[in-house]
């Protein structure tokens, strides 16, 4: 069997594994040649000696060296590999295009569209990056949403193996048969209750410790939409409009256990696995804290900060269009003036609930929606209303990608042609719908006021210059200086 060589040295990989450091869940993974099996750094089976094991970049590349996955500590239940965060390139776009399930629906040459480029180049791009083809990051990808669904849920085997993206019973039993030892009837330990189609579901999405949700949580309550959005509790939630389907989801942390409860009532569970992928990237969950410490820590500025609120994570985007019209309506006005009026547009273009739940009414307007609206009656600017619909038309068109996959130096390039749109709407938009770590706004006023409250002149050239030494997380150290402020005034800009 082959190794796949991975960004950390061997010497670094075994003593995390030895000490069973959750710092490093799913950044790499541990093969054993005595057993076969290949499990996470905080497995608590006995510690093999060093020249029984390899170490893999990724699940699909011990699988495809022949191992199996332990069933003691569930590989397929890890976080994310964080570095596919900070990348924008080729592979780390494809990595997360097969996550959203590109692949089960469009097949390889659908992905190859999407990137622009050749079949065999993407080929070529994975096989660099992480050891293992495009089909067989979408098996494992398969396999991984599989287990996770027998382990967590009721769900027959049958509705499991579709909504995994298997395309039939038999390709189902093969692949978990090979990747995990056993056919999946075997993960099952007592007869189901039978599944009523009404996609009640509850997941639990691991994280690497620490984890500030409190902070997150403050950050996305004070932006809530009206009728989309809420957050009560200690827990978020929201309307989801999919490309398959719709439904309600609710978020809510569970520190004890490292993991955050998903709670989803989808009308079709097709797009499953797109949704539990934006749900990690919403909230950051693949996150590395301590890495993005050591850097941001270094800085006396944001030493104290950084021990103040260990683990803090930066908010992503359900649905990127929404994030971008919510900043670009917002630019230029308070909070509360920003949601009065993205409370109108949602009333009156958003597609209404069958019936409320809690505050929620509405799904948010979808982009087809907003062009054909005459959104000036809506009670928007002249100016604005045009900026909108530009948007909208431009993501209807497919011309412009609003999400983690897209190329981020085209979206940004895009967006800064819009003459109504300020470079710091930009950078958050970049920063939350792209998943830039680093990305900063510059322009925000909330920035400023936290360079005031530490005491340190607001001139944006030596913003800039002081931010170099933060590269390539600047993304959390503005959110560490937002949370620094004191509570601020409702009506206060605040991106």
């Amino acid at each position: 069997m082959e190794t796949q060589p991975i960004a950390a040295d061997f010497d670094v990989c075994y003593k995390a594994m030895s000490s069973r450091d959750a710092r490093f869940d799913g950044q790499f993974f541990i093969a054993v040649i005595t057993t076969g099996i290949y499990c996470r750094p905080i497995c608590p089976a006995p510690m093999p000696s060093a020249q029984h094991v390899r170490f893999y970049s990724c699940a699909a590349a011990a699988e495809a060296a022949g191992f199996r996955a332990c069933r003691r500590c569930h590989p397929e239940a890890s976080p994310g590999s964080p570095e596919w965060n900070i990348r924008a390139d080729l592979a780390a776009r494809a990595l997360r295009l097969i996550a959203d399930g590109v692949v089960d629906v469009e097949g390889v040459p659908g992905l190859a569209r999407r990137l622009a480029v050749s079949e065999r180049h993407l080929h070529r791009e994975l096989l660099a990056a992480v050891g293992v083809s495009p089909i067989a990051l979408a098996r494992t990808r398969r396999a991984q949403t599989a287990r996770l669904l027998i382990d967590q849920t009721n769900l027959s085997l049958t509705t499991i193996a579709f909504t995994a993206g298997f395309s039939s019973i038999r390709q189902f039993n093969e692949t978990m048969q090979a990747a995990f030892g056993c056919p999946p009837s075997s993960f099952r330990r007592k007869a189901l209750p039978p599944q009523r189609g009404e996609g009640k579901l509850t997941l639990r999405l691991s994280y690497r410790p620490p984890f500030e949700c409190a902070t997150l949580l403050t950050y996305l309550e004070c932006r809530a939409l009206p009728g989309v959005e809420e957050v009560t509790n200690g827990c978020y939630r929201r309307t989801v409009s999919l490309p398959q389907s719709s439904g309600i989801i609710e978020l809510e942390p569970m520190r004890s256990a490292n993991a955050v409860l998903l709670r989803l009532q989808l009308s079709d569970l097709s797009d499953l696995s797109l949704l539990v992928q934006r749900c990690r990237q919403f909230l950051d969950l693949d996150a590395a804290p301590t890495t993005i410490a050591e850097t941001l820590g270094a800085d006396p500025l944001l030493a104290p900060l950084v021990k103040a609120r260990p683990g803090l994570r930066i908010p992503g985007a359900i649905d990127g269009f929404e994030l971008a019209v919510c900043a670009i309506v917002g630019q230029r006005r308070s909070i509360v003036g920003a949601q009065t009026l993205i409370g109108r547009l949602v009333r009156e273009l958003g597609v209404p609930l069958d019936k409320p739940v809690g505050t929620l009414s509405h799904f948010f307007p979808s982009p087809q929606l907003m062009l054909a609206a005459s959104l000036q009656e809506v009670g928007l600017t002249g100016k604005l209303a045009d900026t909108l619909q530009t948007l909208a038309h431009a993501v209807v068109e497919e011309q412009l990608i609003l999400s983690r996959d897209a190329d981020r130096e085209r979206t940004v390039s895009w967006l800064k042609g819009l003459s109504e749109v300020e470079p710091w709407i930009v950078s958050s938009i970049a920063m939350r719908a792209l998943g830039d770590p680093d990305a900063y706004p510059i322009g925000d006023l909330s920035l400023q006021r936290a360079y005031t409250h530490h005491g340190l002149a607001v001139d944006i050239h030596s913003i800039e210059r002081h931010a170099e030494i933060w590269r390539p997380w600047r993304a959390y150290a503005f959110h560490h200086l937002w949370a620094s402020l004191p509570p601020f005034q409702a009506g206060e800009q605040v991106s």
